[in-house]
């Protein structure tokens, strides 16, 4: 399979990898033989990148640290909980929390694993896509900093909850007049959290403090370093970065090696240091599927990573016959090679390719 842009894709192609709606039900299932209308209907629902099959590269399989399943049923979940506290309904935690145990048990049987943040986003599912993100990466560092199984838990919850109070838009709502300082998210969803006496209060802390910065610029107090406690330092920082690579937010889209190297000019100013860099070994800088060109000038594809060498990945090159912007990645496959970059210390990544 290969991940290529949406402005790339043609009718005809195989989709490798299914994409889920808000709930978790499947819009379109892996397999699928794309057709035009197919192709305008992901342009209208803002997706950008998909996965095909592709015959030249059926052997890349990307490996999750979380399976399908298990990550279908926390985005139906956290679905369902936004639902109910935007309409100012009770919610039940009980079925998330047994979703965040077999997260953290899958995780734990992966934790060799890099990880890559490849969840198909549209404008409709991009708010649970990004919950489950942060869930996910703040666990493996929990994981990496050597957390029990019971602060992994209350990391999770309360990292998959954090933006619970982004869904509260009436100003007016009841919840917000515990508020004490006006009706920034963060408030909002300490207050929504706090009162679930299912919940640890650490967990509601990271629906308060996940903006706050170890210097003391964040939001909503203006916490330093030791004010802010440590699983929102931690969700400060994989927040911060899967809104760097997200599509819909505010600021413009960043590739995920970027988006490394944007995080590590922060580390140990806006970010706690020793988090970012547990966070760095286990990210993928350079997507499996991904296309790129080296520095030898050759183009191919991410087919294999490495943990703890996210900027030195297994990349299949081929040789670069087409004429056209659109066909210069088909390849003589006499010519076909890997360069293990882990090796081949000095071949290095140039560029991601969009196709």
């Amino acid at each position: 399979m290969r991940h290529v842009s949406l402005d790339s894709l043609e009718a005809g192609q195989v989709l490798a990898k299914s994409i889920y709606a808000s709930d978790g039900r499947t819009l379109l299932s892996q397999g699928v033989l794309l057709t035009p209308g197919m192709v305008n209907k992901l342009h209208r629902i803002g997706v950008t990148m998909v996965y095909i099959e592709d015959s030249r590269f059926e052997d890349i399989k990307v490996e999750e640290v979380v399976s399908e399943e298990t990550r279908r049923e926390a985005i139906s979940h956290v679905s369902n909980i936004l639902e109910c506290v935007q309409e100012g309904k009770n919610f039940d935690t009980t079925a998330v929390s047994k979703t965040m145990t077999n997260i953290i048990e899958e995780i734990l049987a992966q934790k060799d694993v890099m990880l890559n943040l490849d969840d198909i986003r549209t404008k409709d599912n991009y708010l649970f896509i990004h919950s489950l993100n942060v869930c996910i990466m703040s666990t493996i560092i929990g994981i990496n900093l050597g957390y029990s199984v019971t602060k992994l838990k209350e990391l999770a919850l309360g990292a998959l909850l954090h933006d619970i109070g982004k869904v509260i838009k009436n100003t007016d709502d009841p919840l917000k007049r515990y508020s004490q300082e006006g009706d920034h998210h963060a408030w909002v969803g300490f207050n929504v959290l706090r009162k679930r006496h299912e919940l640890s209060l650490s967990s509601a802390h990271i629906a308060l403090q996940h903006h706050e910065h170890v210097d003391g610029t964040g939001e909503p107090r203006n916490l330093k370093g030791p004010e802010i406690h440590e699983y929102a330092k931690i969700v400060a920082v994989t927040n911060f970065y899967d809104n760097l690579i997200s599509p819909f937010a505010p600021e413009p889209t960043l590739l995920p090696y970027q988006a490394n190297e944007y995080l590590m000019g922060l580390a140990g100013k806006k970010f706690d240091h020793n988090i970012v860099i547990q966070f760095l070994r286990s990210i993928a800088m350079y997507p499996t599927g991904s296309s790129v060109q080296l520095s030898t000038g050759e183009i191919g594809v991410v087919v294999g990573q490495h943990k703890g060498l996210p900027s030195r990945p297994l990349v299949r090159v081929f040789k670069e016959t087409g004429s056209s912007e659109r066909d210069k990645f088909a390849y003589d496959h006499t010519e076909v090679k890997e360069y293990d970059l882990a090796k081949e210390t000095t071949v290095f990544i140039r560029s991601i390719l969009k196709s």
